[in-house]
């Protein structure tokens, strides 16, 4: 999702909002400031050709652009069940020194460096330039039955459609799709194939003197907002989540696990599974068109 709230432009997501929920409006926030001039996997084409996409777009209606970067992962998507990379652990912990890290460029970006330096009523037209004045026009009921909806209008709208081709379909498809994600994470955890696998690993950790019953409850003493841990001893945890993990067998539990829900998942939602595939699998030599003559 955007972040004109919380900064200024991001290419993902398209804001949204849900039926019966509170809307959600996307500001300008991002770092760098050159146009990036080559792009690796078919998903950063992708994103590089729609962050140019929308560049020209909020340039034609008066404005200032930055093409953002990839925005890196967080460790809960990451890692969405357990730390199991003993290196990475050791480096990061759990994540909280690259959070920060991505804190500190969102507020130096040159978009949000911009954004806050305009009026607040070129604001408010920044963002309807963006997103659309109204989120209407486009809509995808998930498969937890709420709907959501977005502007067919405004620069990210418009370079999707010029990316895609068929918007309505490109933004039913990355709602139910990425709505999935959610729900396999959830599937995974509450299998007793999971559950089963996190007792040895409880055990191995209680081993290491942390006396935590599952991963969950070992990233949320480390990470809480309110009591922020040294990056030491959040390491310490992070590194014995990661031993564990592969000692015990969890890992290899939770990503045959992952694999399997994934596959249900996509098999129960024919439609959105294939749309999805078609319509990057189409865009990806009008992307690379865009990327090879960007100014």
């Amino acid at each position: 999702m955007h972040r004109w709230t919380l900064t200024l432009l991001t290419a993902g997501l398209l804001a949204t909002t849900a039926t019966g929920c509170a809307g959600t409006t996307t500001t300008p926030g991002a770092t760098g400031s050159s146009t990036p001039r080559a792009a690796g996997s078919t998903a950063e084409t992708l994103r590089l050709a729609e962050q140019l996409l929308i560049k020209k777009c909020m340039e034609k209606e008066g404005h200032k652009y930055w093409v953002e970067p990839a925005a890196p992962d967080d460790v809960s998507v990451r890692f969405p069940y357990v730390v199991d990379d003993p290196a990475w652990a050791r480096a990061h912990g759990y994540g909280t020194d690259l959070r920060r890290q991505r804190v500190a460029e969102v507020r130096s970006d040159p978009n949000q460096r911009y954004f806050h330096s305009v009026p607040a009523g070129t604001r408010a037209v920044l963002v309807s330039d963006l997103n659309g004045a109204q989120a209407q026009g486009l809509s995808a009921r998930l498969p937890n039955g709420i709907r959501v909806s977005h502007s067919d209008q405004g620069c990210q709208a418009t370079a999707q459609r010029q990316l895609y081709g068929d918007l309505q379909a490109w933004f039913r498809a990355t709602r139910v799709t990425d709505s999935l994600a959610g729900m396999r994470v959830g599937l995974v955890t509450d299998d007793k194939r999971y559950k089963a696998a996190v007792k040895p690993w409880a055990r191995c950790m209680r081993e290491r003197t942390y006396t935590y019953a599952d991963p969950a409850r070992a990233r949320a003493a480390a990470t809480g907002p309110e009591t922020p841990w040294p990056h030491a001893k959040e390491v310490g945890l992070a590194s014995a989540e990661a031993a564990c993990a592969v000692s015990s067998g969890l890992s290899s539990v939770a990503k045959s696990l992952d694999a399997e829900y994934r596959d249900q998942l996509r098999r129960s939602h024919p439609r959105e599974t294939a749309d999805l595939a078609r319509l990057k699998r189409e865009a990806l030599p009008r992307a690379r068109e865009i990327v090879a003559h960007a100014d």
